[in-house]
C-alpha cells in the first residue's frame, strides 16, 4: 500500500531496513545506485505501484549528484549546440522540479555582463529565444540592461569597458537534498532503499538475470536479492556492472562512459554580494563561467575536463583552478586567491561517448542520457543530467516495460508528485542562496525545531536537532553523510566542517550506535581545502 509524501517523517533505523531486505520474496524492480537517475527511477516505480529495492554502496548522491552547480536549468549552452530538443525538454522539467520541490528548488536572475558592444544584442536574441522555448514554463522575462542596470546587479562586475549586460531567469537547488528527498518519497511509496550496501555479484537463471548478492558494509553480512529487473544506475561507474554482466555471459562490452570533471571553488559572498548570478558564455577557451549565490556563499565554476579515470574523491588539476581564478579576474574588481576559497570539490559527469569518436572533447558530447538493455536483461541508464532527472527515469521504465522484464503499469504520476518537505499545495517561499536553515525542511521544518537540540547550535547555523533528524529520518551513518549531504558545511566551509565534527560525531553515534568515521572526515574535509600544485 502507498502512503503519501508529506505525512511526516518516516523512521529510518538500519535495523529495520536490513530486516526488509533479509525477508524472502522476488522484488519488481531493484535498482542499483542512489544518485539522481536512481532514485527517480526509485520514486516513479514506487509510485506506480511496483515493489522496489534501491542499493547504494556508499551514502545516497556521494557521487556526482551532490557536486553539481546547483542549477536547474534548460541549459543555454545546449542551444548554441542546437540541441532544441533537450533545451525543451530540460525548460518544461526545471518547471516540474521547481513545483514539486519549492523548499528546495527556486527561480534565480542570472546577468550576463557585455564587455563587446555585439555582446548584449547577440546573447540577447540567444535568450529571447530560451524564453520562446520555455513558453509557459518560463521563470522570468530576459531583459537587456544598461551598464549602470549592469552594475546595480553586478555590484563588483569590473566597471571598465563595461557596455551592459542581459539579464535571464534559471533555477537553482540543492542537489544532495533533493536527492534525500527522493529517497524518502520513494520510501513513502513503499520501497526500500538501503545506502551503504554494494551489489557484490549479479545472479542468473538460464542465462537471464535474476537477482543479485548485496553486503552490508557496516556488519559484513551478506544478503540473496531476487528481481524481476534490475537497473544499472551507478553515473559514472555504470560500466564496472556492465562488465560484470558481460563476462557472466562470456561476451565483453565496450565501456560507454566518458568521464568530465567539473571543478567548483567556494567563496565568501563579499566577491559578488547581492541575489544575482554571474553568468560568461564564452571564456577565453570558450568554456563558460558561472559566480552562484550559494548557502550564504558564491560558487565559482565549471570546468570541463576529461579523465580517463573515476576516483570517489576526485580532486582539481591545478590548470583548472588557475582558469576558474583567472577568469574570475576579468570579470571581478576584486578577484579571489587560492587563500579565499573556503572549499574546492569537484563532481565527474558521466557523458556518454559518442559513437565514431572516443577522442572528442567531453565539453562537445551531448548530455542527453541514454539507455541500453542487454541480452542478460540488465537496464542501463547513464548521460543525462539532474534537471531532466525525472524524466530519464519514465524513460528508464518504459524500457523496462518494453523490454517485458515488469508488467506494464499506469502511466506515471511524478510530474504532479510533491516531495517529501513540499507543501501539498500551493508554493513555499524558500531561498537556497541563504545560509543553511530550517527553510530547507519545508513542512518538516516544525519537526525538526521540535527536537532537543534546537535551541543547542554548532555553528555554520546547524543544531544538534539537525544532526539527530539526520540520523533518525535521514539515512545519516557518517559525520560525512551529515555535514556533506544533509547540512552541506563541507561544501561551504571545510575547515568549519572539520572543527565541528568531532561535536557532530558524538550526536550521531548516540542515535545509531555505529562509529561515525570522525578522524576520516577531518582527513577529507582537509582535502577540499587543499590546492593542486
Amino acid at each position: 500500500m502507498t502512503t503519501t509524501s508529506n505525512q511526516g517523517a518516516a523512521p529510518t533505523r538500519r535495523e529495520d531496513l536490513l530486516a526488509r531486505l533479509a525477508q524472502d520474496g522476488t522484488w519488481d524492480l531493484v535498482v542499483v545506485g542512489g544518485g539522481a537517475t536512481g532514485l527517480g527511477v526509485a520514486v516513479d516505480a514506487a509510485a506506480r505501484g511496483l515493489r522496489v529495492l534501491l542499493l547504494e554502496s556508499h551514502d545516497f548522491a556521494k557521487g556526482t549528484s551532490s557536486r553539481a552547480t546547483k542549477l536547474v536549468h534548460g541549459g543555454v549552452r545546449y542551444l548554441a549546440q542546437g540541441n532544441v530538443a533537450l533545451v525543451r525538454e530540460a525548460l518544461q522539467e526545471r518547471t516540474t522540479l521547481l513545483k514539486n520541490a519549492p523548499h528546495l528548488a527556486q527561480p534565480l536572475a542570472f546577468v550576463m555582463p557585455s564587455y563587446k558592444v555585439w555582446e548584449t544584442p547577440f546573447y540577447g536574441v540567444g535568450l529571447k529565444m530560451y524564453d520562446a522555448l520555455a513558453g509557459s514554463a518560463g521563470l522570468g522575462r530576459t531583459e537587456f540592461l544598461s551598464r549602470r542596470q549592469t552594475l546595480a546587479c553586478l555590484p563588483t562586475a569590473l566597471p571598465q569597458g563595461l557596455k551592459g549586460g542581459v539579464k535571464y531567469w534559471d533555477g537553482q537547488f540543492d542537489d544532495a537534498r533533493l536527492a534525500l528527498a527522493l529517497a524518502r518519497t520513494a520510501a513513502a511509496h513503499g520501497a526500500l532503499l538501503v545506502n551503504y550496501c554494494p551489489v557484490t555479484t549479479l545472479t542468473y537463471r538460464d542465462g537471464k538475470l535474476s537477482g543479485l548478492a548485496c553486503r552490508d558494509t557496516e556488519t559484513g553480512r551478506e544478503y540473496a536479492v531476487r528481481a524481476t529487473c534490475v537497473v544499472n544506475a551507478t553515473g559514472v561507474w555504470v560500466d564496472e556492472l556492465r562488465r560484470q554482466d558481460a563476462e557472466a555471459l562470456k561476451r565483453t562490452v565496450r565501456p560507454i562512459v566518458a568521464p568530465s570533471q567539473g571543478v567548483h571553488a567556494v567563496v565568501d559572498r563579499e566577491f559578488l554580494p547581492g541575489s544575482h548570478a554571474l553568468m560568461v558564455p564564452k571564456t577565453a577557451d570558450g568554456r563558460v563561467l558561472f559566480g552562484v549565490p550559494w548557502m550564504g556563499k558564491l560558487i565559482l565554476g565549471t570546468t570541463d575536463t576529461p579523465r580517463g579515470d573515476s576516483p570517489r574523491e576526485p580532486r582539481p588539476f591545478r590548470e583548472e583552478l588557475d582558469f576558474i581564478l583567472g577568469e574570475s579576474a576579468r570579470y571581478l574588481v576584486r578577484a579571489p586567491r587560492r587563500e579565499d576559497i573556503r572549499s574546492l570539490w569537484v563532481g565527474l559527469r558521466p557523458l556518454v561517448k559518442p559513437g565514431g569518436d572516443d577522442g572528442e572533447p567531453t565539453k562537445a558530447i551531448s548530455r542527453e542520457h541514454t539507455v541500453l538493455v542487454s541480452r542478460s536483461g540488465l537496464v542501463t541508464v547513464t548521460g543525462g543530467k539532474w534537471t531532466t532527472y525525472r524524466a530519464m527515469a519514465e524513460d528508464v521504465l518504459e524500457k523496462c516495460f518494453e523490454a517485458r522484464l515488469v508488467a506494464r503499469r499506469p502511466a506515471g504520476v511524478t510530474a504532479n508528485l510533491p516531495l517529501v518537505g513540499a507543501p501539498s499545495t500551493g508554493a513555499l517561499a524558500t531561498s537556497i542562496s541563504a545560509p543553511p536553515g530550517l527553510h530547507l525542511y519545508g513542512t518538516e521544518a516544525a519537526e525538526v525545531a521540535s527536537l532537543r537540540g534546537s535551541d543547542r547550535h554548532l555553528g555554520g547555523g546547524l543544531t544538534a536537532a539537525m544532526v539527530r533528524f539526520a540520523a533518525r529520518h535521514e539515512y545519516a551513518r557518517t559525520v560525512e553523510d551529515v555535514l556533506g549531504r544533509r547540512l552541506r558545511l563541507l561544501f561551504t566551509d571545510a575547515a568549519l566542517a572539520a572543527q565541528l565534527a568531532a561535536e557532530v560525531g558524538a550526536l550521531l553515534q548516540a542515535e545509531t550506535g555505529v562509529d561515525p568515521q570522525a578522524a576520516a572526515f577531518r582527513d577529507l574535509a582537509a582535502s577540499y581545502l587543499r590546492m593542486p600544485a
